[in-house]
């Protein structure tokens, strides 16, 4: 999707959309992802649970601090929304928007998902990833991106004509449910 310019460009547009980006932060003073150490630790995990979780659901599940989880589309390709929070203090939660500004708008095995402030501290690794021979695409992309927020009922709503949505479904048959998942899906 394009927007028209309602402005005239300056003289030196072209000068300005040549120049290389620039990084927000400098990050080689963050700490070094060790791909052997975690390799060494995932050669020795065992599998203590499993959960699934239905298309347009969502589920919880704890992970203890130093245990790994893993995440499988077992159904072809999905997309899939993640949330993290320490479960002592639940003001720290995942920050996207700080984990974007230190790594990418994608990431892949050695970034880090980073909490919000005042900790401001590492709260998982992606210590593999079976998706990383798709690399970067001509667009500068990657598969797992941080790069809007998490599904939410709100936007659906608003994207899909308010609350209207919600009216039409309740008239139909097993309206209850139907108008449920319509609230739930993003």
């Amino acid at each position: 999707m394009t927007k028209s310019a309602c402005t005239t460009p300056p003289p030196d547009a072209a000068a300005r959309r040549g120049a290389p980006p620039v990084l927000t932060y400098s990050v080689e003073h963050l700490p070094s992802f060790d791909a052997a150490f975690y390799n060494r630790a995932r050669a020795e995990v065992s599998k203590v649970s499993e959960l699934t979780v239905p298309p347009r659901d969502a589920k919880a599940f704890e992970v203890q601090v130093g245990h790994f989880f893993r995440i499988v589309g077992v159904e072809g390709p999905q997309v899939g929304d993640l949330n993290l929070w320490n479960a002592h203090d639940l003001t720290e939660r995942f920050y996207s928007g700080k984990t974007r500004a230190l790594h990418a708008t994608h990431l892949s095995a050695g970034d880090r998902l980073w909490s919000t402030f005042p900790s401001l501290r590492p709260m998982a690794t992606i210590t593999h990833d079976t998706l990383d021979w798709y690399g970067w695409d001509e667009d500068g992309a990657g598969v797992h991106d941080i790069i809007g927020t998490r599904c939410d009922p709100y936007t659906n709503l608003l994207l899909n004509n308010g609350i209207s949505l919600l009216l039409s479904l309740e008239f139909d048959a097993g309206s209850r449910n139907r108008a449920a998942s319509a609230a739930r899906r993003s």
